[in-house]
């Protein structure tokens, strides 16, 4: 099996306010190698507001060899489309090392 590259991007907090008191963000990337891609549920939205409205699911395993950072709140950018992170997954962690990836990531995306 061979992964694919993504690129995580995080918000970071510098330390600075604006002058209404509230933190100035700044983004931060990392381009990720050898990600395994494995797509996941993909539904139409079912609310009348939303007609159009299209709900994307992928499952990214991440390698060992990355060294691991919170993922809450991050954006992974998928062969060139932008997906959320569903919570803060962690690594599995116990010895057991059967594969090279050891982070199973839900990404999720909402259009329409």
């Amino acid at each position: 099996m061979r992964g694919e590259p993504v690129t995580v991007t995080w918000h970071v907090d510098t330390g600075e306010r604006d002058d209404g008191n509230n933190p100035i963000w700044a983004e931060e990337s990392q381009t990720v190698a050898d990600v395994l891609v494995r797509p996941g549920a993909q539904a139409n939205a079912t609310d009348s507001t939303r007609p159009e409205g299209v709900s994307v699911a992928l499952t990214c395993a991440f390698p060992r060899a990355w060294a691991y950072r919170s993922l809450r709140g991050a954006r992974v950018t998928v062969r060139g489309r932008d997906y959320q992170v569903i919570g803060d997954p962690i690594p599995v962690d116990g010895g057991l090392t059967p594969t090279r990836w050891n982070l199973l990531v839900e990404l999720s995306d909402s259009r329409g």
